[in-house]
């Protein structure tokens, strides 16, 4: 990849390399040769009828100028063509001005007429282009045709023979004039073979720039000031999708979602501080965190975004979160769990004496409740660290909810109306432990059926596949109050509840198994009131990997 653009270069610089101060050279140059034969031209109309120049041979002085003018214009146009060698190029230019201005001079009577200067110009400009010996075989042609036309001049008897001196001051100025270009030469492609270095090195760090940020694993992208996509790597165009997500491409039209957080961010005024919400990618199974970071002092400026997939970081922590808990849980169980026992036990045995009285007898009663909820705790906190080893295995959803919703009726106070399941198709297959997604979807169900208890809509057990990634989900969702928005963040956090009597660890629990057999668990806000739950199982073209 790098050797791609010195080779391009190399390339560039053995076919047609003038550089830039080259080019503007020859821009000049055609420039004054354009305007001697209509200059020459318009001195011998308007010097008439014994002009000063043209005057010994006039039809070939119209000719010249003429063939001198179109010869002009197509060294114009042939310079525009890149397979021309530079050498040829430039030798090119050094016989048409030798060839015509010595023609100019015979037709004027020789360097009698003063026209020998005008060799001066053409010689020094070309002289710079040239290298090497090169530069005095220009001036050798041009001192060639000079005393050619004065040799011609003198037999025709339109010069003398005192003007030879003046033709060999001229030719001698010629060969100053290239002579002292030589070293000014040399360092102008000197200067012009390092800024071609330089360029060369400037498009190897963008390419590989380009390189590095397109398969960075992190993701990040570039809005600019009008949330348009200006930058994006091929890892965040797979997180907001690859057909909406492109250089250019509206980011509202790719993630709505990250436009609003983008927005909010911006008018928090709290840079360079994250919003800390999330939103879910393209695939409806892997929730994003972004990172803000302004590019300059504009109003609004540039944003960069570092997107990060928190299932990743999640499933990281998952093994350390895990040790943990077992550390947690033995000493739950050993400096707790006996004397919570003990006083459960003191609590039952004294609501059987007869002498309490009714105060008495809720107090014990309160003893006993709270003694209960520890207990739940603890089993709750232990089950999450003796878990199982996983048994995945590929089944159909539709059979097993059907097996679910009926021995969940059957268990809980439940009426089978109020649990209904619905499919998309009766195919859909999955791939995760049986126990550990009943241990899920029984969570989520007495959830609902707890909080949510008087609400008039039915639970539904909802399964199909996304529209994006074509992955297969279960979602649980009913029509009660919701959760709060102040915990909608925070709801997968181990004792965080918004019941007067919650634990805080069912949905962590939940979300715990989740992860483990490659699956995600994700919050919404139900349309019209209620809450969905949504369990995105894992890719089925990863299930043979």
């Amino acid at each position: 990849m790098l050797k791609s653009v010195a080779m391009r270069a190399d390339q560039s610089e053995d076919n047609s390399t003038l550089g830039d101060l080259g080019w503007r050279v020859v821009g000049l140059l055609n420039l004054y040769r354009l305007l001697i034969p209509p200059v020459l031209f318009a001195i011998h109309r308007f010097t008439g009828p014994q002009p000063t120049v043209g005057g010994a041979h006039p039809t070939l002085f119209y000719f010249i100028c003429a063939a001198y003018f179109v010869s002009a214009i197509a060294l114009v146009l042939a310079q525009r063509l890149p397979q021309i060698p530079r050498r040829g190029l430039i030798l090119a230019h050094a016989i048409v001005d030798a060839v015509a201005i010595g023609l100019l001079l015979y037709s004027s009577g020789g360097v009698g007429s003063g026209l020998g200067i005008l060799l001066v110009v053409p010689v020094g400009s070309v002289a710079l282009l040239a290298e090497g010996r090169q530069t005095l075989l220009i001036a050798a042609i041009a001192v060639v045709a000079l005393l050619a036309q004065q040799v011609i001049s003198q037999i025709g008897g339109a010069a003398s023979t005192a003007d030879y001196s003046t033709a060999g001051v001229i030719g001698a100025v010629i060969f100053l004039v290239a002579l002292a270009s030589w070293p000014l030469t040399a360092r102008l492609h000197e200067s012009e073979a390092l800024i071609k270095r330089r360029e060369v090195d400037l498009a190897n760090l963008a390419e590989l720039s380009q390189y590095i940020v397109q398969h960075l694993r992190e993701s990040l992208l570039v809005i600019d000031q009008e949330d348009r996509v200006r930058l994006i790597n091929e890892s965040a165009a797979r997180i907001l999708g690859d057909r909406s997500a492109y250089p250019g491409a509206l980011l509202g039209e790719a993630s709505p979602r990250l436009l609003y957080l983008l927005s909010t961010w911006r008018q928090s005024g709290e840079r360079p501080k994250d919003t800390g919400a999330t939103f879910l990618a393209n695939d409806g199974a892997s929730e994003i965190l972004p990172h803000f970071a302004p590019l300059g002092n504009q109003n609004p400026p540039p944003v960069l975004v570092f997107l990060e997939d928190t299932t990743e970081v999640a499933s990281k922590l998952q093994q350390l979160k895990l040790a943990a808990l077992g550390r947690l849980s033995a000493s739950i169980a050993h400096e707790v769990r006996n004397p919570v026992g003990a006083m459960s036990h003191a609590a039952q045995l004294l609501a059987e004496s007869s002498d309490l009285d009714e105060g008495d007898r809720r107090l014990v009663e309160i003893v006993r409740t709270n003694a209960a909820r520890v207990s739940e705790i603890i089993d709750n906190v232990q089950s999450m660290s003796r878990r199982e080893a996983l048994r995945a295995e590929q089944f159909t959803l539709g059979p097993w909810l059907a097996e679910f919703r009926a021995e969940f009726c059957a268990t809980l106070p439940c009426p089978t109306d109020r649990l209904l399941v619905l499919e998309e198709a009766t195919d859909l297959e999955v791939r995760c432990d049986r126990s550990q997604l009943r241990q899920i979807v029984w969570n989520l169900a007495d959830n609902a059926l707890k909080h949510n208890g008087d609400s008039p809509g039915p639970i539904e057990l909802r399964a199909g596949r996304l529209a994006s990634a074509q992955r297969p989900y279960l979602e649980v969702a009913d029509r009660g109050k919701g959760i709060p928005d102040a915990l909608i963040e925070r709801i997968f956090e181990p004792f965080v509840t918004s019941a007067p009597r919650g634990t805080g660890l069912g949905l962590f629990l939940a979300r715990e198994l989740a992860q483990a057999n490659g699956a995600t668990l994700i919050y919404e806000p139900r349309p019209g009131g209620g809450s969905v739950f949504r369990l995105v199982f894992s890719d089925p073209l990863r299930w043979r990997a």
